[in-house]
């Protein structure tokens, strides 16, 4: 038989039975509806946790003070080390690979008070270039400059939620808070973060004030901590070598020495995260293969029905010259046609079901912001990944009734009944 001839044979068996044909497509549809739906709630799940953990910083290393387990210069083991403010300057002028750092000083439960309302509050002390290091967006308003910082301004940028509570729904900016006792003009509000990582508080219940300014509350020779990033995400292990050297040399002690300066690399928490979102994405591609293989035994079943019904019509292909080789051609085609079909309308599904659906809550009623949900979207790996694993499965589906046709002897054939 020719192609064209296999190709008619098939189309023809197809429309004659076209109710059966119409459900098994159906099934591998719905199947591939599931993979892509479920893929993409993986796919729309680690993102929305990546944003979450990156709010704190996006590449945020924290540093505070620690103690030496080693001796060095005749120094015992155990010597307290303190971060100095002068610290700060000599990492920015001596390690390049440190793109931004800045001195954090908390003043912790501070009375912040706006008229009548009241909220114990921590209020962080911190340079201009903080906002670059620690993912500040602002709301509305502006950041401290460097001119705030170096005249002593009495000006604060607030967190959404701290704004809230002080003003409701009334504009912050230019209005006077009062920080212990100190009157504070707000210059501006922190977008809402959807913040799963922090260290003390978080931001969006936090008050910011440059640093010089803290002057007035505390002396400000010793932060609390140092707050800095890397140039290169690339560097970043390089980079965290060359900070602890710089201070072993300024404070004396080995710059392998790692508990003398502590610093905590939040990057490297992302490894949690990631086997986090992997874990979930494997276990939904799980669950979508199963419901894709469910729809190729359906297939497998309907197509040996097909084989059984149709034997005198194969016996009597056979006896007009059809060869093996073109009867397992024609019923591979046929199974392959309702893979496509189901395939396509799948995908078709899927990405109606994700553009209908957009996005599922995750920490967004938490934090009442929109980048903490999972946004969901089709993708073109979802997409192929089902297509070919449909394929594959529609493929061996398809092959064994198929060859079983091929193997009917013409004779016996023509004799069923």
């Amino acid at each position: 038989m020719r192609i064209g001839s296999i190709l008619h044979e098939a189309a023809q068996a197809l429309r004659f039975n076209r109710q059966r044909s119409l459900l098994t497509t159906m099934s591998l549809a719905w199947g591939v509806a599931c993979f892509v739906i479920l893929y993409s709630y993986g796919d729309g799940f680690q993102v929305a946790l990546e944003t979450a953990f990156r709010s704190i910083g996006q590449d945020l290393v924290l540093m505070f003070d620690g103690r030496t387990s080693q001796q060095a210069g005749g120094e015992r083991a155990g010597r307290q080390i303190r971060l100095e403010l002068a610290d700060v300057d000599e990492i920015r002028e001596n390690v390049p690979l440190v793109a931004a750092i800045s001195p954090e000083m908390m003043l912790r439960d501070y009375i912040v008070t706006h008229e009548y309302r009241s909220e114990t509050a921590m209020t962080r002390a911190v340079r201009p270039i903080y906002q670059r290091v620690r993912n500040m967006s602002m709301e509305t308003g502006r950041w401290f400059d460097a001119e705030d910082d170096l005249q002593k301004r009495r000006v604060a940028v607030l967190g959404a939620e701290l704004a809230a509570k002080l003003f409701g729904e009334v504009p912050p900016e230019g209005a006077d808070i009062s920080v212990r006792g100190l009157r504070f003009t707000v210059i501006g509000v922190l977008k809402t973060k959807a913040q799963i990582a922090n260290y003390n508080k978080p931001d969006n219940q936090c008050a910011f004030i440059p640093f010089e300014t803290a002057s007035l509350f505390a002396d400000l020779k010793y932060p609390d901590d140092i707050v800095w990033t890397p140039a290169n995400p690339v560097f970043r292990e390089q980079s965290v070598r060359q900070v602890r050297a710089t201070m072993g040399r300024l404070h004396g002690f080995p710059g392998n020495d790692e508990q003398a300066v502590r610093m905590i690399v939040f990057n490297e928490y992302m490894k949690m995260i990631e086997i986090m979102s992997l874990a979930l994405r494997l276990l939904l591609g799980f669950i979508g293969t199963l419901t894709l293989a469910i729809g190729g035994v359906g297939l497998a079943n309907i197509m040996l029905v097909s084989v059984t019904e149709r034997t005198r019509e194969i016996g009597v292909l056979m006896s007009i010259g059809a060869t093996r080789r073109s009867i397992l051609a024609q019923f591979l085609l046929e199974a392959l046609v309702i893979v496509t079909a189901g395939g396509a309308i799948g995908v078709a599904v899927g990405w109606a079901a994700t553009a209908a659906l957009g996005s599922m809550p995750l920490l967004g009623p938490i934090f009442k912001v929109d980048a903490g949900n999972i946004h969901l979207g089709i993708s073109l790996f979802a997409v192929v990944t089902s297509t070919a694993l449909l394929e594959a499965v529609g493929l061996i589906a398809g092959l064994l009734p198929a060859i079983k046709a091929s193997r009917l002897d013409p004779i016996e054939a023509l004799r069923y009944e």
